[in-house]
């Protein structure tokens, strides 16, 4: 049952309520949030997910253009790949229509977002309705509470207080922290000053993720079609990916009307994130590497993504579980804390850190509560 937090005080002097109390609290619904929180349910704790958003996901995130017909567009992860056969083997649970081997045109010789999705034993593939069709599986059955901004956290003896933006709080033995790598930052930053935040912090600190700027864009029924799925164009320093969303959907536009994502390199999204004009440079560049045609879009959506990817450069071993003085646990995963990055790494970190909770935590020690 997902409920956004209300307030509720006592007669006389307004207190913080508590929202519930449970075996752990993840903060974040992305992916690896998801997986750390599912692993720890199917384990007999009680978890409470909170994300700020309105939706699940993270990144792994699908956009309903207007029809009709109503058109989903992948506008974050182009499509899902991996080689773990535990990731494989959830992939092929997710009930949607796949798309195995996408893309399977694959034009230019830039370099991808994540080389090794195309060596040899990387599962590729793509859903019809959207990536988003991953974290909603995973999400299944959970207790999920959207709209649930964190704003900190306290410590409650041995246990952890996160604070929720209406005032009202969770209680847990275990928080986790999933979120990207500064907003992750930003939270410890509020929780105590023990040596252990203060290293995990200075860890996160030492390589920022990188930003993409992104455009979604619909073109009209004299547009060309492209002849590929995803192009990454060579000769470029300002576009790193152009997908051709509209190639994965079985009910989508008619042909010749095709819908592009185009995703900027992170240099140059870095460099123009704050320019009000930089929709229009990259319709421009999309234009030199396709045509005139691919700068008059019938619809275009912009998004920035601040904390688009993991340099491979800030990749981490495994997740981390922190012990504070009076015996509460913070936990940290997401992408940085796997080799390889993207949702895979991302998915994995999350089941790691659950099955070292459960290692080293012991038996439930409590249920969810509403209060």
């Amino acid at each position: 049952m997902r409920r956004r937090p209300g307030r509720r005080y006592s007669t006389g002097v307004p207190q913080r309520p508590v929202l519930a109390v449970a075996d752990c609290v993840v903060i974040g619904a992305g992916v690896s949030g998801l997986a750390c929180a599912g692993a720890l349910a199917a384990a007999g704790r009680a978890v409470v997910v909170l994300e700020r958003a309105r939706g699940v996901g993270g990144r792994c995130a699908t956009r309903r253009l207007p029809g009709p017909p109503v058109q989903p567009v992948d506008f974050g992860v182009a499509f899902l790949h991996g080689r773990g056969e535990r990731f494989r083997s959830l992939l092929r649970e997710v009930p949607a229509a796949s798309l195995p081997g996408w893309p399977r045109r694959v034009s230019g010789e830039g370099t991808p977002c994540h080389p090794a999705a195309f060596e040899p034993g990387d599962t590729r593939l793509a859903f019809a309705e959207g990536v988003s069709a991953l974290p909603r599986h995973l999400a299944r059955g959970l207790d999920v509470r959207l709209g649930a901004k964190v704003l900190g956290l306290e410590p409650a003896g041995d246990r952890v207080r996160v604070v929720v933006e209406d005032g009202a709080s969770v209680e847990s033995a275990v928080a986790v922290v999933a979120t990207a790598p500064e907003e992750a930052s930003a939270l410890l930053a509020t929780a105590p000053a023990e040596a252990p935040v203060r290293s995990a912090v200075a860890v996160l600190a030492l390589t920022p993720s990188e930003r993409c700027l992104t455009l979604l864009a619909r073109y009209g029924p004299g547009a060309p079609a492209p002849e590929w799925d995803v192009c990454y164009p060579e000769g470029s320093r300002v576009i790193q990916l152009v997908s051709h969303d509209s190639a994965k959907r079985l009910a989508g536009r008619e042909p010749g009307a095709p819908t592009l994502v185009i995703q900027a390199h992170p240099g140059w999204s870095r460099r123009n994130e704050d320019a009000p004009g930089w929709p229009a440079g990259l319709l421009a560049e999309a234009a030199r590497l396709l045509g005139d045609w691919a700068a008059r879009p019938e619809l275009v959506q912009a998004h920035a993504w601040r904390h688009a990817r993991t340099p491979r450069a800030g990749e981490l071993a495994a997740p981390m579980l922190l012990t504070l003085a009076g015996g509460a646990r913070l936990g940290l995963c997401g992408d940085r804390f796997g080799p390889g990055g993207g949702v895979e790494a991302a998915v994995v970190s999350g089941w790691k850190l659950a099955e070292r909770i459960l290692s080293e935590a012991g038996r439930p020690t409590s249920s969810t509560k509403e209060r």
